[in-house]
């Protein structure tokens, strides 16, 4: 007797049909209304379900949404997956805030999402120690509101005051005071296997052990940042000395001295004159913070005891001066209530100090609409290089903006961020309105951006879902790619983990 092969189509309805039940063991898990999946009308096939994205990226079907409120849910629905080895993969997210680079999308489409914003513990905090255990829905507000009064701060972004800690931490995003990754000393991770385990340090219950990320042998808390080896259900954050004191001295200079200010600025940063991030914003990014037309804006932080402050603070107003380089310079905003740009300069500080601002006002300001609306109204891209903190290079990433403003239109913001001596993340960002051709335009700037900067040698160190191909594009010749994919079969060998944008 021949037996004859099942159809594609029986194969198709075979998996679907594994999918939904799944799905419905995992609704087991989290409750039925946790659970989001096509219904009858589709008969099976991937729905759109996360709604529209700030970046007008195309949206992904998915096959559907669970929403865990635990850890040990969580567990139990990645074991789900693993045992049933259904086509979907998981996809997670955080609170759903990573604007510009796709929000909650998945990088490809065919996913199941876990959305863990229902996690949302602070689970332990010390702050003689310096370091809190919390959950992916836990928001920069919540943590900053917790310490407040506290010899502690948290290293904040100057994005929504309502997004992730963990989530932009494993994304490598940078807060005031560094890149939010070297706040990460412990992870929790669920593997693709439904395994729970910690790396990196972890509190112990019974005896107080000194904070270090590194531990004995090889330190597997770098393994779960942008990468999908795993879950993450929690991580222990560092949480940073206050200081006695703080301000910011704010500077402007004119486009044609960008070579030469941007050089001294940096000989401050390398002398150890400033503290956090030196911010210097283009003329475009400089509008948000009440800075004069056509000029560029400069933020340098001081802190430590008010005595060093008030030094520091006389010394850079003195260089600052003495360069002849800055048209405007002052350290007096944010404690002169007469100053044109107060209420601005009092938030910049406090920003510096570890308060997110619950109000988002800069937030808003920047981007026209409250946070809970700017995927459904706003239109937005990211496009986030390394360049190296020398005058030329930042001179030359200036005239590669202003090079694709010529070809596409597009007028793009960018914020230089110091992150040390050497090295500046160019955070460059686009407005548009979603509807008319201005989208279109927007996404062709991205794309030059892309490959401009990239030749230039100035590697982005995150990506959107529409250009996760660059992860394999950019990688030098070093056999790291390969061995990452080796340690992805050997960690998850049925692909249960979605592939993202770095992998």
């Amino acid at each position: 007797m021949t037996v004859l092969p099942e159809t594609t189509a029986g194969h198709e309805a075979s998996a679907v049909a594994d999918l939904r039940a799944v799905l419905g063991k995992a609704a087991q898990v989290v409750g039925a209304d946790r659970v989001t999946h096509p219904d009858d009308e589709t008969h099976g096939a991937p729905v759109t379900t996360l709604g529209p994205n700030v970046g007008l990226y195309r949206s992904r079907a998915v096959f559907g949404v669970v929403r865990p409120q635990t850890a040990e849910e969580v567990r139990r629905v990645v074991e789900l997956f693993a045992i049933e080895e259904t086509s979907a993969r998981l996809h997670a997210f955080s609170t759903g805030g990573n604007w510009g680079l796709g929000s909650r999308e998945p990088a490809q489409d065919g996913a199941v999402v876990l959305d863990l914003s229902g996690l949302d513990l602070i689970r332990d905090i010390d702050v003689a120690q310096g370091w809190a255990v919390v959950e992916p829905g836990v928001t920069q507000a919540r943590l900053a509101r917790l310490l407040e009064g506290s010899e502690r701060m948290l290293n904040v972004t100057v994005s929504s005051a309502h997004t992730s800690v963990v989530g932009n931490a494993l994304d490598r995003g940078v807060g005031l005071r560094h890149q939010r990754v070297e706040d990460l000393t412990g992870l929790e991770v669920v593997l693709p296997s439904g395994e729970l385990i910690r790396v990196g340090w972890w509190p112990e219950a019974d005896r107080q052990t000194p904070v270090y990320a590194h531990g004995l042998g090889p330190s597997l808390v770098q393994l779960f940042v942008q990468s999908n080896l795993g879950v993450v259900t929690a991580a222990t954050v560092r949480l940073l000395p206050r200081p006695e004191a703080l301000r910011v001295v704010r500077l402007n200079f004119t486009p044609d001295k960008l070579e030469a200010a941007t050089a001294e600025v940096r000989r401050w940063v390398s002398q150890g004159l400033a503290r956090g991030v030196v911010k210097i914003y283009n003329e475009a990014a400089a509008r948000a913070y009440d800075s004069e037309p056509g000029q560029y804006l400069v933020h340098v932080c001081l802190d430590g005891t008010r005595e060093a402050v008030d030094a520091l603070s006389g010394i850079v107003t003195v260089e600052a001066v003495k360069s002849g380089l800055f048209s405007a310079v002052s350290d007096t905003d944010a404690s002169d209530p007469g100053a044109a740009n107060h209420d601005v300069a009092v938030r910049v500080e406090r920003a510096y100090a570890g308060d997110p601002d619950p109000t988002d006002a800069l937030f808003e300001a920047k981007m026209g609409r409250p946070a809970r609306r700017l995927d459904e109204e706003g239109g937005f891209l990211f496009f986030l290089p390394l360049v190296p903190f020398t005058g030329a290079a930042l001179a030359r990433a200036d005239e590669l903006i202003e090079q694709v403003r010529a070809e596409t239109g597009m007028r793009c913001g960018a914020t230089l961020n110091a992150l040390s001596a050497d090295v500046v993340d160019c955070v460059v960002t686009m407005k548009f309105a979603r509807d008319g051709e201005e989208a279109e335009r927007a996404h062709r700037a991205l794309d030059r951006l892309y490959e401009l900067f990239t030749a230039e040698g100035f590697i982005p160190y995150r990506l959107d879902i529409e250009h996760t191909e660059w992860a394999d594009r950019l990688a030098a010749g070093t056999g790291a790619r390969s061995f990452a994919r080796r340690l992805k079969d050997a960690v998850d060998p049925h692909h249960v983990i979605a592939p993202g944008r770095y992998a």
